[in-house]
C-alpha cells in the first residue's frame, strides 16, 4: 500500500512505517485538501483486499478482517488525521497546494527545510496504514479511521456518524510524547472578527514604511501555550501603538500568522509616517526590539524589529478605524487563562490570537479558544465577541467541539499499561492534554467507546523546523502491534 520511499528514509525502521509517511509528505495535504491524498489511499487499501469507503463528512474508512482465530476479539478502531498544518518560513517559495514536502535528517531526527513536516498527525496515519498491510500482526477486527480538516476545525470528526464504528475500543495515535498515554484534551472553539471600514489617501506630507516583527518560534497554541511564547500579532501591535503616539502614525495595513491554531511568529504592518522620520523610527525600534528580548527572554528573545521603506503611494484606514482595531487587538486576551486545578501542570483555559489580515478597508482576526470545560471555553469566547461588539465589530464563536474527560479507571488504558510495562520494564506515564483531540467529538458520539492515546516524540508542531524522533517512531510501532495482540488474547477483560 505504500510508494518507494525517498532516500533520506533509506535504512529507517520500521521500513513500512516510514515508506507510507514518504508517500504523506509527496501528496498535498492541506486541511480541507485532503482528497488526492485520501483517494490514494482508498484505491491501494482496495487493492489489497480491503473494505475501503468515503463517509459523506470526506473522512476514509478501512477494515481489515481479524487474524486466523482471532475473530471473537473485540474490534479496535486506529484513528489518525490525514490534514496537516501548513507553515513555511516567511522567504520559502514553497506552495503546499503542489509541492512535496522536502524531509531532511537531522542526527536521530527528521526534520523538513523550510515547512512544518507533517508528522503531526502522518507518523499516526502511516502506522495505521503499517498495520494495515502487515499480515503477520495478531489482532481482532479492525477499522481505521483517517479523518479531514482536524487542524481547521475537526470537521470530519464534527461529521462523523458513530453508528459507521463497529468497535468499541479506540487507539487515537495523535499525541508527540512517546511514553505517555493520553486519555483527555482540552475542547474549544473559534471566534471569527471581521469589520469593513473605507480607504483614505495617506495625509500630505507623508512616507510609508512597513515595519516588520519575526524570529518567534511560533509552535501549537495548545501544547506550547504555556511556554508563554511571542506573539507577533500582540507584540507588534504594543509597537504601533507606540508610534502612533510618536510619529502620528496612520496604519495601512497589518498581517500576522497563518493558523488559527499556530502560534504567529511574523507579522508586517504597513504605515504612513511624517516624511524624514526614517533614522528616528530605527532607534525607536530598535528600542523596542531589546525590550521585547528582554521580556522574552529564556523564551523568544529571537525576536526582531526591523523597518523596510515602501515607495508606493498606497490607501491607509481612516483615523477612527485604526482606532478601534489597534485598541481592541490590544486589549484582546491571549495566552493561559487559568491552569487546572484538579490535574496538575496542565493548563485548563487558554486562547490563542492566530491570524490577523486587515487593509485600507477594513480586515478580519480570528481566536482559537481551547478548555478542559466547555463551561469555559464558551465563557471565554463570549468576552471575545463582547469585546469587539464595544466598537460594533462583528464577532462570532462557532465550531464549538467538547472535550475528552479523562477516564483514569478505564479497562483500555490498564491493558495498555500493563504491556508497556511487560515490554519496556518501566511505567508509563498516564496525561491530559490541553491541545484539542478528535477523541473528544468521538466520544461524545459514542459514549460507550474506551479511548487511548499514544504516539511518538514529536517537537515544533505547527511551525518550521518541527521534527520527529526515529527511534520513539519504532517503538510506537513495536507498542501497537503489542497492544493489538494484547486486546485479541483478552477478549473478556478489554470488551
Amino acid at each position: 500500500m505504500s510508494d518507494s520511499a525517498s532516500p533520506v528514509f533509506s535504512g529507517l525502521e520500521p521500513a513500512p512505517v516510514w515508506a507510507h509517511f514518504s508517500t504523506l509528505c509527496r501528496i498535498p495535504r492541506a486541511s480541507k485538501a485532503e482528497g488526492a491524498l485520501r483517494d490514494v489511499l482508498r484505491d491501494r487499501a482496495v487493492s489489497h483486499g480491503l473494505e475501503a469507503s468515503v463517509d459523506p463528512a470526506g473522512n476514509l474508512l478501512i477494515r481489515k478482517p481479524a487474524s486466523p482465530g482471532c475473530e471473537g476479539a473485540p474490534g479496535v478502531v486506529l484513528q489518525a488525521h490525514l490534514d496537516m498544518v501548513c507553515q513555511k518560513t516567511a522567504d520559502s517559495a514553497h506552495d503546499f497546494s503542489r509541492d512535496p514536502i522536502r524531509v531532511l535528517r537531522d542526527g536521530d531526527w527528521l526534520t523538513a527545510a523550510e515547512t512544518t513536516l507533517g508528522a503531526d498527525n502522518g507518523i499516526g496515519v502511516a502506522l495505521i496504514l503499517a498495520v494495515l498491510e502487515d499480515d503477520s500482526l495478531v489482532h481482532g477486527p479492525l477499522e481505521a479511521l483517517l479523518t479531514v480538516d482536524e487542524e481547521a476545525g475537526m470537521g470530519g470528526a464534527q461529521g462523523l456518524d458513530a453508528d459507521v464504528l463497529h468497535g468499541r475500543l479506540m487507539l487515537n495515535l495523535d499525541t508527540e510524547e512517546w511514553g505517555e498515554f493520553y486519555i483527555g484534551c482540552a475542547g474549544g472553539l473559534d471566534v471569527n472578527v471581521r469589520r469593513s471600514g473605507r480607504a483614505e489617501q495617506p495625509p500630505v506630507g507623508t512616507e510609508q514604511w512597513q515595519v516588520e516583527l519575526h524570529g518567534l518560534r511560533g509552535g501549537h497554541s495548545g501544547v506550547d501555550i504555556h511556554e508563554e511564547r511571542g506573539n507577533a500579532i500582540k507584540l507588534l501591535v504594543r509597537v504601533l501603538r507606540d508610534l502612533e503616539r510618536r510619529f502620528d502614525l496612520r496604519l495601512g495595513a497589518l498581517e500576522g500568522g497563518s493558523a488559527r491554531n499556530a502560534l504567529p511568529r511574523d507579522a508586517h504592518a504597513r504605515v504612513a509616517l511624517r516624511h524624514g522620520c526614517g533614522d528616528e523610527l530605527r532607534r525607536v525600534l530598535a528600542e523596542w526590539q531589546a525590550r521585547l528580548r528582554e521580556e522574552l527572554q529564556g523564551v523568544d528573545e529571537g525576536v526582531s524589529l526591523r523597518a523596510v521603506p515602501v515607495t508606493a503611494v498606497e490607501p491607509v484606514m481612516s483615523a477612527a478605524e485604526q482606532a478601534v482595531w489597534l485598541a481592541s487587538l490590544h486589549a484582546a486576551p491571549h495566552g493561559v487563562r487559568r491552569r487546572s486545578p484538579s490535574v496538575a501542570g496542565v493548563v485548563e483555559t487558554s486562547n490563542n490570537l492566530g491570524i490577523v489580515a486587515l487593509g485600507p478597508d477594513g480586515g478580519s482576526c480570528s481566536f482559537m479558544v481551547r478548555s478542559l470545560l466547555d463551561g469555559a471555553a464558551i465563557a471565554l469566547g463570549d468576552e471575545i465577541v463582547s469585546l469587539f461588539g464595544l466598537s460594533g465589530t462583528a464577532a462570532e464563536a462557532s465550531g464549538h467541539y467538547p472535550g475528552w474527560a479523562p477516564k483514569a479507571d478505564s479497562p483500555l488504558l490498564a491493558l495498555c499499561r500493563d504491556v508497556y510495562r511487560r515490554e519496556h520494564g518501566v511505567e508509563s506515564r498516564v496525561q491530559v492534554i490541553h491541545a484539542g483531540l478528535e477523541c473528544g467529538l468521538i466520544a461524545a458520539k459514542c459514549p460507550d467507546m474506551q479511548i487511548v492515546s499514544f504516539g511518538p516524540t514529536i517537537r515544533g508542531a505547527h511551525a518550521p523546523g518541527e521534527r520527529v524522533e526515529i527511534a520513539s517512531v519504532g517503538r510506537v510501532w513495536h507498542l501497537l502491534g503489542a497492544i493489538l495482540a494484547a486486546i485479541a488474547g483478552r477478549r473478556a477483560e478489554a470488551a
